[in-house]
C-alpha cells in the first residue's frame, strides 16, 4: 500500500516536467539576483523564521498569503509568538540555488531555517551526491550561526530509477542524523498525488494543500521555538 502511494505521488511529480518551463510565469520571476521583497525595517527587528524553498514554498499559482509560510505566520501570531516568517521560496530553484542565496536568506536574526529544497534536483536528475553536498552546506552554515534547522524531504520521480529514488530519499535522513536537525520526511505527505489538495497541474498544492503542509511543519516547529523568542 505504501509503495503504491509513493508511486502515485511520484507519477504526479514527474508530470511537473511538462509545466516546469512555465513555473513562475504568473508573477515576476524571483532569483538570487531578484530575491523576494523584504519587510519594513521595524519588522526586521523581530526574530525570524525563514522558509527556504522552491515553487511549493513560494505558493506558485496562489497568493503569497495562501502559501504555508504565511499560514505559519498566522498560527504563530494566534498563539502569541513574536516572530516574523519570511518566505524565501523561488520557483524552479535547486539546492545549488539555495546555497547561492544563503547569505541574504540568513541575514538578520534568523532563529529557524526551514529547508524545503531538492524537488527540482530530482526532476533534473542531478547527482544525489551534489544535492547532499548542497543541503549539507546550507544546514551547516545555518547551524554555525546558531540557527535551528527544519529539513523537509522530497521524493524523486520514478523515471530516475529505483537506485536514484532510494538514494535521494535517504539523503535527507542522513543529513538529519549527521547534523542532528529536525526532519520532516516528506514535505508533501498527505498532499502529493491527492487531487483535492492540488491545483489543476497536479503538482502544486492548492489552498487546502498548503494548509496541510503548514500543519505538518507546525507540528515540529512549535516545540522548536518554545522559549526561544528572547534567547
Amino acid at each position: 500500500m505504501m509503495e503504491h502511494r509513493r508511486l502515485r505521488i511520484a507519477e504526479s511529480i514527474i508530470s511537473f516536467v511538462l509545466v516546469f518551463a512555465g513555473c513562475g510565469s504568473e508573477r515576476p520571476q524571483e532569483s538570487a539576483d531578484n530575491p523576494p521583497a523584504r519587510t519594513s525595517a521595524g519588522e526586521l527587528s523581530k526574530p525570524k523564521i525563514v522558509a527556504l524553498g522552491d515553487s511549493i514554498t513560494a505558493g506558485y499559482g496562489l497568493s503569497r498569503d495562501q502559501a504555508y509560510p504565511n499560514l505559519l505566520q498566522e498560527r504563530l501570531e494566534a498563539e502569541g509568538y513574536d516572530f516574523e516568517v519570511a518566505n524565501a521560496g523561488v520557483p524552479g530553484d535547486t539546492t545549488a540555488g539555495g546555497v547561492r542565496r544563503l547569505d541574504w536568506v540568513l541575514d538578520g536574526e534568523v532563529r529557524v531555517l526551514i529547508v524545503a529544497l531538492g524537488g527540482n534536483d530530482g526532476l533534473r536528475g542531478l547527482p544525489v551526491t551534489e544535492m547532499k553536498r548542497n543541503l549539507s552546506t546550507i544546514v551547516e552554515r545555518a547551524l554555525e550561526r546558531g540557527t535551528r534547522v527544519v529539513l523537509a524531504g522530497m521524493e524523486a520521480p520514478p523515471n530516475q530509477g529505483e537506485k536514484y529514488t532510494s538514494q535521494f530519499r535517504e539523503t535527507y535522513r542522513e543529513i538529519a542524523r549527521e547534523y542532528d536537525v529536525v526532519l520532516v520526511p516528506f514535505l508533501l505527505e498527505g498532499v502529493g498525488g491527492m487531487v483535492e489538495y492540488n491545483q489543476r497541474d497536479g503538482i502544486h498544492p492548492n489552498e487546502k494543500g498548503q494548509a496541510r503542509i503548514a500543519k505538518q511543519i507546525w507540528e515540529v516547529l512549535r516545540p522548536l521555538i518554545k522559549g526561544t523568542e528572547t534567547s
